[in-house]
């Protein structure tokens, strides 16, 4: 049988994110914007990466900011240095964070910092889950968005209170913003009044911004100048990471103030789809460009749907989906792709998805 993937790879039109392979045209197009005469980093120095390190500290309103191959590598890094600097080797986060559930434990088994689980799986934590642990942590992590549970956000000033809180209590807390700026709009803060509520921060490059990998680890300078000895220490001082510094400058210019555009789409795809019979979206309204979609029908039935509708339309949602108790689920984050489909498309492949979806 014709597979899921196969169909989204030949439909024209995708609707998650750029609709961009990652093939090496991602590089190319960043590469071809800047003058081949440039010198090259080296081992985290030169004008190249300082100059985009200062760049993005004065983005996040920090005192420095050091460039990373990986987000893992970032945050790892991050939660140990504030975890020697308070003498607690305990980091508390949510259920889902990226660290508990995509890191192979690597914060317990390459560092031996004890984790916290805060709140419940499906629901972002709160302050009153931070105060009820026992335990006093070293640093709290907290993410915005909280990708596994759809991209949720709480408020500002429930944000703001956890902050006090940490201040109060002399817990770092850390922003793990690998999605900083798809939460702007939402908030209508810049990155500096965010950012400003935490001891450092992480942003990625190559999620809702496209670049081809890397992340910013942005705080004080004593943090900074500790993580690049531990970057070192993991493998991630590279002779040169230009190829990845000039990626995220690019994409990040190109796609800084297309947030705004990608959170209303977001939120009109999201109603349309609540509109279709066995679909439900998480958040019902998105607060950033991401959403969860549930669909309470059996994966296998829904993936046949879905082909018949890819090849039918050449419009496609996302390849894979997820088993749930319900029936299965995709995460989908609007960006480029969809802004740049037609209305008339869009259109039609959302009447074939409610009509399919209706018969059964």
């Amino acid at each position: 049988m014709e597979s899921m993937i196969k169909s989204y790879n030949d439909a024209t039109h995708k609707l998650h994110y750029h609709n961009i392979s990652r093939d090496l045209s991602v590089l190319k197009k960043a590469l071809n914007n800047y003058d081949d005469k440039i010198e090259s980093d080296m081992y985290g120095n030169g004008k190249i990466i300082n100059d985009f390190e200062s760049k993005m500290a004065d983005l996040l309103g920090k005192e420095s900011a050091v460039f990373f191959p990986s987000g893992t590598m970032a945050q790892q890094i991050a939660v140990r240095i504030w975890c020697d600097l308070k003498g607690v080797k305990t980091v508390a986060y949510h259920a889902k964070s990226h660290l508990e559930i995509h890191e192979q434990d690597g914060i317990k088994k390459l560092h031996n910092i004890n984790t916290i689980l805060l709140g419940e799986k499906d629901r972002l934590f709160t302050l009153s889950d931070l105060k009820t642990i026992k335990e006093k942590p070293g640093v709290v992590l907290l993410e915005l968005p909280q990708r596994e549970i759809g991209g949720q956000l709480p408020e500002f000033d429930e944000i703001v209170e956890i902050s006090k809180y940490c201040k109060f209590n002399n817990i770092a807390i850390h922003l793990d913003g690998a999605r900083l700026l798809e939460c702007l709009p939402y908030y209508h803060k810049t990155a500096k009044e965010i950012c400003r509520l935490f001891d450092s921060v992480y942003i990625s490059f190559y999620k809702g911004l496209g670049g081809i990998a890397g992340a910013i680890l942005a705080g004080n300078i004593s943090l900074c100048e500790e993580s690049k000895i531990w970057k070192r220490r993991h493998g991630g001082d590279l002779i040169s990471l230009y190829p990845y510094v000039l990626s995220a400058d690019y994409y990040y210019e190109l796609r800084k103030e297309r947030m705004e555009s990608y959170y209303k789409t977001a939120v009109h795809l999201a109603i349309e789809l609540n509109n279709i019979k066995h679909f439900r979206t998480i958040p019902k309204t998105p607060v950033t460009n991401m959403f969860h979609i549930h669909i309470n029908l059996p994966m296998e039935l829904v993936e046949q749907l879905l082909i018949m509708i890819y090849n039918k339309t050449s419009v496609a949602l996302k390849p894979g989906l997820i088993i749930t108790n319900e029936g299965c689920m995709m995460e989908l984050a609007t960006g480029d792709a969809l802004n740049e489909i037609s209305e008339a498309k869009l259109k039609e492949f959302l009447k074939s998805l409610s009509t399919e979806f209706a018969k059964i």
